[in-house]
């Protein structure tokens, strides 16, 4: 394979003041702990909650759009200008709608939707029938809005709580209000807004790029200050500044002693890093050069991707007499195409994104941009493990449930995932589309030296991604059987170097290694990854 071209700039960086000199100190993860002081050498330590709770809670990626007030760009050949925002929260995040003012006077909203864009527009509602009231909506129903069909995605109740620019109509700031998604295989996203609940406000979206849009007057690339708290050193009385939180010494800048400020911060992070096993094998912060295809930002060209955000599931298992898998996702963000997920399985690797409407269904199949997927399995997942940036709150313990599907005929290495959550009272359904990856192309996009391959290597089973559940029973008994037989001759000396060596002796490769040895299991994954992209909804 050839290389790829050098990665450009960062997506997303955070960026403090030096207490001791006044130079700017770059992090290009919000899971830094430490930086140096490229111009004095002090050392600096990271603000934040979520270092102290790094492995627990994923720090909210807020503030990731590149919109803002004046920025103009064309439609469906009609030219609009951003003119007003509305900033929503609810239990899982927030979201912001950017209020899209046309030449020929017409208003548009551009929001965001599971960290891309939608360009949606209101539509009356005809007076009979009349809309659901938001206590009949269900999660995962089909729901008939104004003539059509629609699959009801999320019902939240959310908060306005900021408002700029120029607005359509007055902002509801006083109370929280329903807000349910719907989306067709039309590849459309509908909002019933139940501001006023005897007569909520109806609109009509669509995906679309920033790329495509053709913005100009974009805010400047990502960039987040980081605050400062300070002590006096315990030595000469200095004040010492310190920017960040996570850290265990800091130097004073007057008589150079090394100031000790973990205070049991440190140990916590040892406590999670220990639990959990070893580090992501691709660095928070990392930019890679890769195309991800048509589901992301419309366009097959190679973008630069950041990796923000890292987190390890594992599927709960439902019987005794099935494997437990694990998996692991990277977000990846790129400041005017959004976020995209990397899932590294023990059957492959592969990426995925969300879509803005669902598939057709027929029976245990579905249909989704004029290919046949076939289900594979259906599973409930539970994260084990966070670090760094996610764009709705992600903690450890989560669960969703999942469903995966197979692109059939020549598609068959595509992919189509449905996620179903519960989290604070937030209900959600989410489709992502995506494909398989080969481990070199992963391992060369981001520019990890050759001798890290074998850590990137997975192993396809015979099973994984062409069989369902029962299959796989069926054949792991055959297999368990010929294993005993085999072990009853065999010594017991360890065949687990590889893993051992690769992820460590803490890790979850090496100790489910272990214990398949034990129980004469096989090792192979079978499951696609179930990656999640839930919360963060537009609205």
């Amino acid at each position: 394979m050839t290389d790829v071209p050098s990665p450009g700039a960062a997506q997303r960086a955070y960026r403090a003041a030096c207490p001791n000199c006044g130079a700017p100190v770059e992090f290009r993860s919000a899971a830094s702990a430490f930086a140096v002081c490229s111009f004095c050498r002090s050392t600096l330590v990271r603000d934040g909650e979520a270092l102290r709770r790094t492995g627990e809670s994923a720090e909210l990626f807020d503030d990731h759009t590149p919109l803002q007030l004046g920025a103009a760009g064309t439609h469906q050949g009609a030219a609009f200008t951003l003119v007003g925002r509305l900033q929503y929260r609810y239990a899982q995040g927030t979201w912001n709608e950017w209020h899209a003012l046309f030449d020929t006077g017409r208003s548009g909203w551009l929001s965001e939707d599971h960290g891309r864009y939608v360009m949606a527009f209101e539509r009356r509602l005809d007076a009979a029938p009349s809309p659901p009231a938001s206590e009949q909506l269900r999660v995962g129903a089909a729901q008939i809005v104004d003539g059509q069909s629609w699959t009801v995605a999320s019902v939240t109740v959310a908060r306005l709580i900021a408002a700029q620019g120029e607005l359509p109509a007055p902002p509801v700031t006083d109370r929280g209000f329903v807000v349910a998604d719907l989306r067709s295989t039309r590849d459309e996203v509908g909002t019933l807004d139940y501001g006023n609940p005897a007569q909520p406000t109806w609109s009509i979206g669509r995906s679309v790029s920033l790329a495509d849009l053709r913005l100009t007057g974009l805010a400047d690339a990502g960039e987040k200050t980081l605050s400062a708290r300070g002590l006096a050193c315990p030595s000469c009385g200095a004040a010492l500044e310190i920017k960040l939180a996570t850290t265990q010494s800091i130097v004073c800048h007057q008589c150079h002693a090394v100031v000790d400020v973990s205070q049991g911060v440190g140990a916590e992070l040892a406590h999670y890093a220990q639990e959990n096993g070893s580090e992501p094998l691709i660095p928070l912060g990392t930019i890679g050069r890769i195309a991800f295809g048509t589901a992301v930002a419309g366009t097959l060209s190679a973008l630069d991707w950041q990796v923000v955000g890292y987190v390890e599931r594992c599927e709960v298992e439902s019987t005794l007499d099935e494997d437990q898998v694990f998996w692991r996702e990277y977000l990846l963000y790129h400041r005017t195409a959004g976020f995209t997920f990397l899932i590294d399985a023990d059957d492959g690797w592969s990426w995925a994104a969300p879509i803005t409407g669902v598939p057709q269904r027929f029976g245990d199949s579905v249909k989704h941009d004029g290919v046949l997927y076939r289900q594979l399995y259906s599973y409930t997942g539970k994260v084990t493990y966070v670090l760094g940036e996610f764009y709705w709150r992600l903690r450890r313990d989560e669960r969703t449930h999942n469903i995966d599907y197979r692109g059939t005929g020549p598609a068959s290495s595509r992919r189509l995932n449905r996620e179903q959550t519960a989290t604070d009272g937030v209900q959600e359904v989410v489709w992502s589309a995506g494909e398989t990856l080969t481990a070199d192309t992963v391992r060369s996009a981001f520019r990890l030296p050759a001798d890290q391959a074998a850590r990137f290597a997975r192993d396809a089973t015979p099973l994984a991604g062409t069989a369902g559940n029962l299959v796989r029973k069926v054949v792991a008994g055959l297999v368990l059987g010929i294993l005993f037989l085999m072990l009853a001759r065999c010594d017991s000396s360890d065949d687990c170097s590889d893993e051992r060596s690769n992820f460590g002796e803490a890790s979850q490769e090496y100790q489910r290694c272990l214990a398949d040895r034990r129980s004469g299991s096989r090792t192979g994954g079978g499951s696609w990854g179930g990656f999640s992209s839930g919360g963060g909804g537009h609205k």
